[in-house]
């Protein structure tokens, strides 16, 4: 499932492979590919923004702004749950069917496509200043300039929603999924179902450095994702998450699981360990 640190690794590796190339071909299926005029065009930096992932493209050579190709496009694309960018080699075969990629990049060396994101728009200076998802973007956990006091205030002012819901939603911090979510929330000892205004700006501001910190330690180790990695892997990566049903790795409860939030995704949490503590605290 592609969260905050799944982004970041994703730009590191595009970013190695495409920065300061230039785009052969490109194959996608949107008409705005055609009008914005890609092949030719250099590709300056890639970025992860929370879950989004930007391909900044520089203008056409020699275009004027008034012609086509002749302003700047970001390739936005949103993975959802499951979409993915891959890279292979020329003539090398692919790991998914070529019928899922919406978008193919060609390059000298490299073919990279994009598989079943969730969504792909190609955006041009105004369009990226004022994109409805962008625009909106909380403080990105992941981000080294990342304004914490901020994304406290806005989980704040979100008042009665529940923890669980409300350190999921991008506008407020971006980057943090399900996972982390679960295995946050764990590690806190915080209830999930309990009102995020109801705690203190500073245990919230505790609560997102742990995130940060647990975000940083798997995108540094280029190993899958785990939040108990000091216990070895055969004593499982995670605390609660998808272990429903399953006794706590703590108290031995049994881990719980429930939906929340308008897109009802799923909770997981043990009901002894998660009792909430001080909200003052």
């Amino acid at each position: 499932m592609p969260e905050g640190d799944t982004l970041h690794a994703t730009a590191l590796t595009l970013r190695a492979l495409l920065a300061g190339r230039r785009l052969e071909a490109v194959d996608c299926e949107l008409a705005a590919a055609e009008d914005w005029r890609l092949p030719g065009r250099v590709v300056e930096r890639v970025e992860a923004r929370g879950k989004n992932l930007l391909i900044h493209c520089a203008a056409l050579e020699g275009a004027g702004v008034e012609q086509p190709g002749g302003l700047p496009v970001a390739i936005w694309t949103h993975m959802g749950m499951t979409g993915s960018w891959h890279s292979y080699r020329l003539g090398e075969p692919w790991q998914l069917p070529r019928e899922r990629a919406r978008i193919v990049l060609h390059t000298q060396r490299r073919v990279l496509p994009c598989f079943s994101p969730e969504a792909l728009e190609f955006l041009g200076p105004r369009g990226l200043a004022r994109h409805r998802v962008l625009a909106t973007l909380g403080p990105d956990l992941l981000d080294p300039d990342a304004d914490l006091d901020e994304a406290v205030a806005r989980l704040r002012a979100l008042g009665e929603v529940p923890l669980g819901d409300a350190i999921m939603r991008q506008s407020a911090v971006a980057g943090i999924g399900n996972v982390y979510k679960s295995e946050l929330l764990f590690l806190a000892g915080r209830d999930p179902f309990a009102p995020v205004g109801a705690l203190s700006p500073a245990t919230l501001r505790a609560l997102l450095e742990r995130g940060r910190e647990l975000m940083q330690a798997n995108l540094a180790s280029g190993r899958p994702r785990r939040t108990r990695a000091e216990l070895g892997p055969s004593r499982g990566r995670y605390w609660v998450y998808e272990r429903s049903g399953q006794p706590c790795r703590r108290c031995a409860t049994l881990i719980r699981m429930r939906r929340q939030g308008a897109l009802v995704r799923s909770t997981y949490f043990c009901p002894r360990c998660q009792d909430g503590g001080d909200s003052s605290s």
